[in-house]
């Protein structure tokens, strides 16, 4: 196997180093933006190629082609995909190319109530970000019919892990409990991201799939958790009327639904290592604490 992850950020981390641990021999390479993130990628044994979102180093096209597995983790900017933009028809030509997997949101579903949903619910998105990134599925799947590619589509929860938390803004003081009444999130531990989507990628699963931990909850009522967790006071709670928020903030709050990810379980016949925030929250708490956690 040859791995090349395009946008090899905080996901596509946990990806790699679950990858390398269920296949030591295969080889992956990945893109970042900055010089300086090549350096601390290229420490970890992953050769870094820089890519801007514009143009193509003769390099990454020369990993393109001799590529067995394409794992794209870069978000639509206002015009669409910046890789379908610069790779598109690298990738359309690529002869070695087995499974591409491409890291989608459940923010294209948009609003259900509240209500229970999974991967056979409309996609009805109700802001222009999700409403981009349906398009850009949709131009992922025909790219992979042309080429007769299995497609995974995983439209992930929200995220959180090691240095990604509420546990952060507890710390610094910024920590607050929004509450709108009947809101909630669906949430995905990064560990959960990485160990599904590798297993995805070695067996060569096709199909559009969610990855949620299946127990969505209130944000201030993780938060008072995490407070507890970390033996501090609980932060006060404001109403989602009077909180001051910026735009992009107050936009995710437009979606209220509760997220199913059994069918991915099942095709890979697995289980989430984190099956609830409470047991993500914990995990992610000793992790920091003892100080073994490296962002790549």
């Amino acid at each position: 196997m040859k791995i090349l992850i395009l946008g090899f950020g905080y996901s596509a981390g946990a990806f790699a180093r679950e990858l390398k641990a269920l296949e030591p021999e295969g080889a992956i390479v990945g893109t970042v933006r900055h010089a300086e993130k090549a350096a601390e990628l290229e420490a970890t044994g992953v050769q870094p190629f820089i890519f801007d979102g514009d143009t193509a180093s003769a390099e990454l096209l020369e990993a393109l082609a001799s590529a067995t597995h394409l794992l794209v983790s870069v978000p639509p900017d206002g015009e669409g995909d910046p890789v379908l933009r610069a790779l598109g028809p690298a990738i359309a030509q690529a002869k070695t190319l087995q499974w591409i997997g491409y890291l989608s949101t459940v923010g294209v579903y948009g609003d259900f109530g509240g209500a229970w949903i999974d991967e056979t619910a409309p996609c009805q998105p109700v802001n222009p970000r999700s409403q981009m990134r349906v398009r850009v599925e949709g131009e992922w799947r025909d790219l992979a019919r042309q080429k007769t590619l299995p497609l995974l589509i995983l439209r992930l929860a929200g995220i959180y892990g090691p240095g990604r938390s509420g546990f952060n803004k507890l710390r610094n003081g910024t920590a607050r409990r929004i509450n709108k009444p009947g809101q909630v999130f669906n949430r995905i531990h990064v560990a959960d991201i990485g160990r599904i989507t590798a297993l995805a990628a070695l067996r060569g699963l096709d199909g559009t799939f969610n990855l949620s931990d299946n127990h969505p909850a209130p944000p201030q009522e993780v938060m008072a958790h995490a407070a507890e967790l970390l033996g501090v006071p609980t932060p006060p709670e404001v109403s989602f009327a009077e909180a001051e928020m910026t735009p992009m903030a107050r936009s995710f709050y437009q979606d209220n639904k509760r997220v199913c990810s059994t069918a991915i379980l099942r095709a890979l016949s697995t289980e989430l290592q984190f099956s609830t925030y409470r047991e993500g929250l914990a995990a992610v708490l000793a992790e920091e604490q003892s100080l073994k956690f490296t962002q790549l």
